[in-house]
């Protein structure tokens, strides 16, 4: 069988992957980004059949001939569709929110394959009322995970596998589960704090950063997560002025993208002057930490009321 996976929602695409290999061997699993290796290679392995046995699947990542970029594998493509080695599922995957349909290659694999868009925003409780399938748990429940870890389906699925090892066969899920098994991420505040202190909101940005505190976070993880913070929308501004992509931005910083989304969002709301600003004030702060001449428990606090 062949597959085109596309769309912008990547979670969404690798658990179709996950059900298409369900049951699989590993080892009759490979994958390749058409970014750095050349199609007649992962070609030639969907031709072949597994020395393992049983069925094979050959991942094709970033098939972008299936869009309007201009290639020269889709004669390749064709090719493998007229003749479909039945031993091999065959899976391209296409990070793009359109398909350019006028194409021969996208009509031939619309005939013999199966072709599924992955655009539609993911509802976040009916995702985690999907992963806590057989487990009690209300919806004051679930709001308060999600209150606590956000909206990052990759992290909520984490999350709520650490759940479901510590309960065993306790299938009842609680607030205190939530509450004593789950980590609180910084960084669903940090933009808060960003905000309020750009603003000079300091009352809003003490009162964040006093809650923060009393999550037992320490101050100078606070200031490398802000330094870090104002570091990242400042090189995701640059580069997008040079015409970088969020992927290409995440692919160069080597950084998850849905960081590099919510900095690129977030970065909108300022100057790369104001960016660079304050990230020189925070890395004086951790100069002056290191070397003794500022305490670190009021070193941020200062920073703050500046």
């Amino acid at each position: 069988m062949v597959y085109l996976l596309y769309g912008t929602k990547d979670f969404q695409i690798n658990e179709e992957i996950k059900k298409i290999t369900k049951n699989q061997n590993e080892m009759n699993i490979n994958k390749y980004d058409l970014d750095n290796s050349l199609i007649q290679n992962a070609i030639e392995d969907a031709e072949t059949i597994s020395m393992f046995g049983d069925k094979k699947t050959v991942i094709i990542d970033n098939a972008n001939m299936f869009t309007g970029t201009t290639s020269k594998d889709s004669e390749i493509i064709e090719n493998y569709l007229n003749h479909i080695n039945s031993h091999t599922n065959l899976i391209f995957l296409v990070h793009n929110e359109k398909l350019d349909t006028r194409k021969k290659i996208t009509k031939l694999i619309k005939k013999v394959g199966i072709i599924k868009e992955f655009n539609d925003e993911l509802n976040q409780t009916t995702l985690i009322k999907k992963l806590f399938n057989g487990y009690n748990i209300e919806n004051k429940t679930i709001n308060l995970f999600l209150n606590r870890i956000g909206n990052n389906p990759l992290i909520i699925k984490n999350e709520i596998n650490k759940i479901k090892i510590y309960k065993g066969d306790d299938k009842t899920i609680t607030d205190e589960d939530i509450l004593n098994l789950t980590t609180k991420k910084v960084e669903i505040d940090i933009f808060k704090l960003i905000d309020y202190i750009v603003k000079k909101n300091k009352d809003k940005a003490l009162e964040l950063y006093y809650e923060m505190l009393k999550m037992n976070e320490e101050p100078i993880k606070i200031i490398v997560i802000l330094a870090n913070q104002f570091r990242l929308m400042y090189q995701s501004k640059e580069l997008l002025k040079k015409g970088y992509s969020e992927k290409d931005i995440a692919s160069t910083l080597k950084i998850h993208p849905y960081r590099i989304k919510l900095a690129i969002q977030n970065g909108r709301n300022y100057t790369k002057e104001t960016l660079l600003k304050y990230l020189n004030s925070l890395a004086d702060i951790d100069i002056g930490i290191k070397t003794g001449t500022l305490n670190k428990d009021l070193a941020l606090e200062l920073f703050i009321l500046k």
